[in-house]
């Protein structure tokens, strides 16, 4: 519950941030004769829409198992991840097609709009309101293990560096005069293709995990050696790991001798669960199956 607090918080502060510049961008847009700055407000105002998700999805998230969902309702902030970065790759076509078609009109010979001033004070305030609630929110999202807050946080630092590509260009503009206007978007197009490739490595993670794909090889590695610890148990074998939202699930068999009482066999087992939940925290699901050792009639018959 504490952490669900947190994460609420963390996403409030955001999205009052959002609202207050995608407001303030529209209008110096629009007083300022600036169409980079009104794309920048729209994509402002995509960051204020993926706010208001991660918040519905990690209230369903942070519900504990019912009937219904045995694991619990972790991936639904999986789930709000992934909308997320296809709110961000969609964000960033956008930036690519409006800056693409100002480039054609101006290989063709069109005179691009000169931006104003206020467009270009608009964009510097973006950048350092952006950068400190992507500062705020990666740390808060790493600190609680929230993969759909880290997720947004990289939705202000997109809303940041599109507002750096707008401020090169308004400012390139007024500074070189009228036929440089065209740096606007060309910086908007690299800014985009910069965010695609944000979105895809957020995409490939959250697919990744509503997949089941296991958990690196080094951490399960990791998994092996604490197993190993126990000089009791041999042979760790059939792992299984996932991750479920914040949580992670692992599963394995071990080896034990197999005329050992089962109340021993049984407080080894949980010696390791302890281990396990010690590392990778106090709500990792752990189930270990117990395999009596082959013994030399065994191996006989």
């Amino acid at each position: 519950m504490e952490r669900e607090k947190e994460l609420t918080k963390v996403t409030l502060i955001g999205s009052l941030g959002n609202f207050v510049l995608l407001v303030f961008k529209f209008v110096a847009g629009i007083v300022g004769h600036s169409a980079a700055m009104v794309a920048d407000a729209v994509h402002s105002l995509s960051d204020f829409v993926t706010d208001i998700i991660v918040l519905v999805f990690v209230k369903i998230g942070a519900k504990p198992q019912d009937s219904s969902h045995d694991y619990g309702h972790g991936k639904f902030e999986t789930l709000a991840t992934l909308f997320v970065a296809l709110a961000l790759i969609g964000a960033a076509i956008g930036i690519i097609v409006s800056g693409s078609v100002k480039f054609v009109s101006w290989l063709k010979g069109e005179t691009l709009e000169m931006p104003g001033v206020l467009a270009l004070w608009a964009a510097l305030l973006s950048i350092l309101v952006k950068e400190i609630l992507y500062r705020y929110t990666a740390a808060r999202g790493k600190a609680l293990d929230s993969p759909a807050v880290v997720a947004n946080a990289w939705h202000h630092r997109s809303d940041a560096l599109s507002s750096v590509g707008a401020a090169i260009g308004i400012g390139g503009a007024l500074l070189l005069g009228e036929k440089w206007a065209v740096l606007d978007p060309l910086a908007s197009i690299v800014v985009g293709a910069m965010l695609v490739r944000v979105a895809v490595e957020l995409l490939k993670g959250s697919a990744g995990e509503l997949t089941d794909s296991s958990l690196d090889e080094e951490v399960e590695k990791e998994i092996e050696t604490i197993i190993c610890s126990f000089p009791q148990v041999s042979e760790p074998h059939n792992l299984r790991t996932r991750r479920i939202g914040n949580r992670i699930a692992i599963e394995t068999h071990v080896r034990m001798d197999g005329d050992m009482p089962l109340r021993e066999a049984h407080d080894i087992v949980s010696a390791i669960e302890h281990g396990i939940k010690d590392r990778f925290g106090r709500n990792t699901l752990v189930t270990i199956h117990m395999e009596p050792r082959p013994t030399d009639s065994d191996k006989n018959t």
